[in-house]
């Protein structure tokens, strides 16, 4: 029988407990002997539960139990969930996660003390949820070099962003339902100013590139400057309004990877997803665009992919997952300067300044002031450029990326 532990037991690490106890027949079938959970590590008082005994607040009886060889960190955070997976691994037991700011900020350490000891460590939950997008990646899409990824990568946000189009819902409201629905945190900072999905972003170009994206240095750009006027002058474009993480390999090997709000036209299948659905389209030179579609997130659909990787690492006990990437020191990461884009802008001042500043495909008959104007493309520092001049004769109150 194989010895596994869970560390956490908040929304995800219940649900890898609930799985390992709905599928046990499956999991046995799958590696070919029953797993036991045998230690779950929370400083919470769980002993009403019916595995109420199996409950330890210290991590040493884990981390010196040589019986525990596979282990689901489910914590959150860079603080004990480092740490901790950092010495399960210097132990001999492989780790698997859903903590995409961790793999995201110290994944390379973690694999390389992985591989120095023979273990896994696994984090198909990290970007995804219970969408399969990294073993894919590793295995399904191996024999291609990757061009580009993008995708929506935050369920919070795009259903906000789903409640302002359909709906006329505002920001604010739609926030508000994000909250009672249980989509959105008390504090949601990190889903509405895009860095869970900055996070996700880095984790797929890590490993589409082979070398560490800092989410600290990705250009990020929420959701919370986008207004119903943003989003009904998108719908007379042909467009709808939409959260990307996007990462685009360059030919001399570097990479752009930002998040940012796009103006995406209706024919695309991103524009398709909706509420708290997630979509991630990654195109291969061999492949062309592939994508991957479903709900980014959910107790039990995060847990299934976390079990999954555990289950993957009691089948590869002797012969691990070839997963790494580098530290950094490539500098893969290019700055957005040079990225060419059309671009949605809303202005308030006089039409003659923007024809005469930007490269115009199409503008609005002014309103109360306001035109709306898409560009052809230009570079990020060109536009950066255009804007600072528009804004010395006018007002630029919203400036987006078509794609």
């Amino acid at each position: 029988m194989i010895k596994a532990a869970i560390m956490g037991h908040g929304t995800v690490g219940s649900g890898v407990y609930e799985v390992f106890e709905m599928n046990a027949e499956k999991i046995a079938r799958v590696v070919g002997q029953p797993v036991e959970v045998k230690y779950v590590l929370d400083l919470r008082d769980f002993s009403a539960l019916p595995y109420g005994h199996k409950f330890v607040n210290d991590f040493s009886v884990i981390e010196n139990d040589p019986e525990v060889t596979v282990v689901a960190e489910v914590m959150g955070g860079v603080g004990a969930a480092y740490e901790f997976t950092r010495r399960c691994l210097l132990a001999g037991k492989s780790v698997c996660t859903s903590n995409k700011e961790l793999v995201a900020t110290r994944g390379e350490e973690l694999l390389r003390i992985a591989e120095e000891k023979g273990v896994n460590y696994m984090f198909e939950a990290s970007v995804g949820g219970g969408i399969p997008i990294i073993r894919p990646m590793l295995q399904c899409l191996a024999a291609n070099e990757f061009n580009e990824i993008c995708g929506i990568l935050n369920g919070t946000t795009n259903y906000i962003l789903t409640q302002m189009i359909h709906n006329g819902v505002t920001f604010e409201d739609a926030l508000k339902q994000a909250q009672l629905n249980g989509y959105a945190e008390k504090d949601p900072t990190a889903d509405i100013e895009g860095h869970d999905a900055c996070r996700k972003i880095c984790i797929l170009a890590d490993l589409a590139f082979g070398d560490k994206f800092n989410p600290d240095q990705v250009s990020c750009e929420g959701i919370t400057k986008i207004t119903l006027e943003d989003v009904a002058n998108a719908d007379k474009l042909g467009c709808v309004i939409k959260l990307l993480g996007r990462t685009v390999r360059c030919e001399d090997g570097t990479a752009y990877a930002y998040v940012a709000p796009h103006l995406i036209h209706k024919e695309s299948p991103l524009a398709a997803v909706e509420d708290v659905f997630n979509a991630i389209m990654v195109n291969g030179n061999a492949t062309g665009d592939v994508m991957f579609y479903g709900k980014g997130a959910g107790k039990l659909a995060t847990a299934s992919a976390v079990v999954a990787d555990m289950l993957d690492c009691i089948e590869h006990a002797d012969h691990r997952r070839r997963i790494f990437w580098g530290d950094g020191s490539k500098n893969l990461l290019r700055p957005l300067d040079t990225l060419q884009s059309a671009w949605y802008v809303r202005f308030k001042g006089a039409s003659r300044d923007l024809e005469a500043l930007l490269p115009v495909e199409s503008l609005t008959e002014p309103v109360n002031g306001v035109t709306v104007v898409k560009t052809r493309k230009m570079s990020t520092a060109e536009m950066q450029e255009k804007m600072e001049k528009l804004n010395a004769c006018g007002e630029v109150r919203a400036a987006m990326r078509m794609l």
